[in-house]
């Protein structure tokens, strides 16, 4: 039986859907002004997981991520580089799937850019004026009135009079209150024709909150399953996603019993850079495309679930060696018997654990451990035995897409770090070795084999006089 952990709540809860055997999920994506960061590595690596745990599980998934493909940032960098937005944000979207792809993750079912949905949300915008809780100032801006709706700060668990306007909300003297936030920015004289759209309150375009409140409600409901994001986004991002959606449909006075707008709020935790937080200005900011230069893609998915999906993480190239070192010890296990990938008979124990701990909120840490003790037996067994605990190994690692390649492959790819000798030139050295072997030369055989591990490649003799290597 699953269990998620409910930011809303601050609990694990049973997951209920609200329909039987489907899920719908939203998950808050990219501002594509720039290349991804190993910030939106997590995020997408995670609620890849997640979709692929609950397919496995049997549901019907409609998985829907959001790009934001107008703001500030946007519109800025877009007036910087003297080009328009749909050319700047055309291309950053090419590279954000092209990474995504790189490393081995589902697209999403549905991927709605916030442009296409600028009626949707001045629908909504509208909804909140009717309900009196949003209202236009001098400046022409749109704001949601915060205190009008008793409700605001369920999601952040503290009281209008404990919260701050937080980062993305800017004070505003035109503003009724602080903690007000812009649901319509009017059009400014020296902002490009192309950012900006005919609304009922003049042209401009629309606050970044809305868009997420106004794509999740058209794709999937004004009530549906699951919405995640990164936990930076808890305040005052999904804060006002809740009392946007909800104000709209139930103004100011929603009942208990009324249907919230999402049930289960899930969010991952962030990513350190040795032990300090990322940032440009720190020199510690790591785009997706550079590490896999260094890295293989499934170490990095490999580094990220490594870690439960609602903790801190921290970065390093120590820790990303670490992971290859632990892919390493799988795939060993993996190439001693020809594994298949095969549905998997609940009563078999292995199953049972790796599904315990999967449904005990994404428990991958603990899914990863039953990987590695089944590696252990698959070393111990003979046999046919060794084959059905190998294929059991990679059926259960299919379920976090890994260990899906040939072994050989990745244990002869080793590590980008090292530059090493090349497939040619350790065949050369094993063929060397196996002429001094048949002339009884065996301190020669022994030099090569020693020669060989110091440059980072394991000889295994296997028998018919085969020999077969690995990077270590």
């Amino acid at each position: 039986m699953l269990q998620i952990y409910n930011t809303l709540s601050r609990s694990k809860e049973v997951f209920k859907p609200i329909v039987p055997g489907q899920v719908k999920m939203y998950v808050c994506g990219m501002t594509v002004y720039d290349f991804c960061h190993i910030g939106h590595a997590r995020v997408m690596i995670v609620f890849d997981m997640v979709v692929r745990w609950l397919r496995a599980s049997g549901y019907e998934v409609l998985y829907v991520r959001n790009i934001t493909d107008i703001d500030d940032k946007i519109i800025n960098r877009a007036i910087d580089n003297g080009e328009s937005i749909s050319a700047l944000t055309n291309r950053f979207i090419d590279a954000m799937h092209a990474d995504s792809d790189e490393l081995g993750l589902m697209r999403p079912d549905q991927e709605p850019r916030a442009t296409d949905y600028i009626s949707q949300m001045q629908g909504m915008i509208g909804k909140l004026i009717e309900n009196e809780l949003a209202y236009q100032v001098d400046d022409g801006d749109v704001n949601f009135a915060v205190r009008l709706l008793p409700r605001y700060g369920q999601l952040s668990g503290k009281s209008l009079d404990e919260l701050n306007a937080g980062e993305r909300v800017a004070i505003d003297s035109g503003k009724r209150d602080p903690l007000d936030f812009v649901l319509w920015k009017s059009a400014k004289p020296q902002e490009p024709a192309d950012t900006r759209w005919a609304s009922p309150w003049g042209e401009g375009r629309p606050g970044w909150h809305i868009e997420c409140s106004a794509m999740s409600c058209d794709l999937l409901g004004e009530h549906f399953d699951i919405h995640g994001g990164g936990a930076d986004l808890q305040f005052p991002h999904h804060e006002n996603e809740i009392a946007q959606s909800e104000g709209a449909l139930y103004g100011k006075n929603r009942q208990d019993d009324d249907a919230p707008f999402v049930n289960y709020w899930m969010h991952n935790g962030h990513i350190r850079v040795n032990e300090e937080k990322m940032s440009k200005s720190l020199g510690n900011f790591f785009l997706i495309r550079d590490v896999l230069k260094r890295f293989d893609p499934e170490v990095l998915r490999f580094f990220m679930l490594k870690a439960h999906y609602r903790s801190p993480i921290n970065y390093s190239d120590a820790q990303l060696e670490e992971a290859r070192a632990g892919l390493v010890r799988l795939y060993t296990s993996l190439a001693q018997a020809q594994a298949k990938t095969s549905p998997l008979d609940s009563h078999n124990p292995w199953a049972k654990r790796f599904t315990d701990a999967m449904n005990d909120d994404f428990n991958t840490p603990e899914a990863i451990a039953v990987l590695f003790d089944l590696a252990s037996e698959v070393n111990r067994a003979q046999g046919a035995e060794k084959q059905a605990l190998a294929s059991t190994l990679k059926s259960l690692a299919a379920s976090l897409h890994f260990l899906q390649r040939d072994p050989t492959e990745f244990l002869q790819a080793g590590s980008k770090q090292e530059s090493g000798l090349s497939p040619a030139q350790i065949e050369e050295q094993i063929a060397q070795r196996q002429a001094a072997k048949q002339a009884k030369d065996f301190a020669k055989s022994d030099l090569i084999r020693k020669t060989l591990l110091d440059q980072g490649v394991v000889l295994e003799d296997k028998p018919g006089g085969l020999t077969e290597w690995r990077r270590a």
